[in-house]
């Protein structure tokens, strides 16, 4: 296995993979690096150098009492671009780790970040409050907390189905990628798949958009029930300086696995592009 220890001593999972101009996926909650098999292997394929890490306290990383928030998240990626000495790199990350994407370009990335995109983003905000009126109210968060502390193994059994649109009718549910959901789900920490939910929710990085100064590619399905496009992806790509949004009628959250090919075209084209 491929691991890094940080500065703090806690020992990363990553895979790294090929040569060429690196792209650096990030994933979501509360999964691992394995939820990027399908764009790994097409980008691979394609000619880069394809990279993605388990996130600390998920996966095959060590599973850390501390560090389950943003600023840590981004942190860490920027200790293992630099160990890996990126540069010109393109980040792509889905759900959770579109915010941690975006906050590592934002403060964290010394000029080696040369695009972004932000996959069924949490960004900018996700959680309701006075200042964001739209969002979703914090007893939905409170309930993915009860129920990931206290029956975590059925929950993230029935999250999935969700998460891939396999509830709505006339979907064609794949049984297989339900159990590779779970399968990651379950090899990650409780305490921090449960402090995470605070982070991926209440985190506002509207600043870290704002700031962004490399072109960002937007990517959301308008059928997310569980990000919502109409107040992430829609607000984040008009925050940004060099946005562009891309909506897909019908796709749901977990799309770069159940819609790889369209997901795949549309990063490849943004990836080759000049802007």
């Amino acid at each position: 296995m491929s691991t890094l220890t940080l500065k703090d001593g806690t020992e990363i999972y990553y895979k790294d993979w090929g040569k060429g101009q690196p792209v650096f996926f990030h994933h979501g909650w509360p999964l691992s690096s394995d939820d990027w098999d399908a764009q790994m292997l097409f980008f691979l394929e394609q000619g880069y150098r394809v990279i993605a890490h388990d996130r600390r306290g998920h996966g095959r990383s060590e599973q850390t009492a501390e560090g389950h928030n943003m600023d840590t998240y981004a942190s860490d990626v920027a200790e293992i671009v630099e160990a890996l000495d990126l540069k010109d790199v393109i980040h792509v990350g889905h759900s959770t780790g579109g915010g941690e994407v975006i906050r590592y370009v934002a403060q964290y990335s010394k000029g080696r970040a040369s695009k972004a995109v932000l996959i069924s983003a949490v960004t900018p905000i996700m959680v309701k409050s006075d200042s964001n009126p739209n969002g979703v109210p914090m007893s939905v968060f409170d309930e993915i907390r009860q129920n990931t502390a206290t029956q975590r193994q059925q929950y993230f059994v029935d999250f999935s189905l969700a998460f891939y649109g396999y509830n709505r009718e006339g979907a064609k549910e794949s049984e297989g990628i339900r159990r590779n959901w779970w399968r990651q789900g379950m090899m990650g920490s409780i305490k921090a798949h449960y402090d995470c939910i605070k982070a991926f929710s209440e985190t506002d990085f509207t600043e870290d958009l704002k700031s962004t100064e490399v072109p960002v590619l937007v990517l959301h399905g308008e059928d997310d029930q569980i990000v919502p496009y109409e107040i992430t992806g829609v607000v984040a790509a008009k925050l940004v300086k060099n946005g562009k949004l891309i909506t897909y009628p019908g796709f749901p959250h977990g799309m770069p696995t159940t819609e790889a090919a369209t997901i795949n075209k549309d990063l490849l084209e943004f990836f080759k592009s000049s802007t």
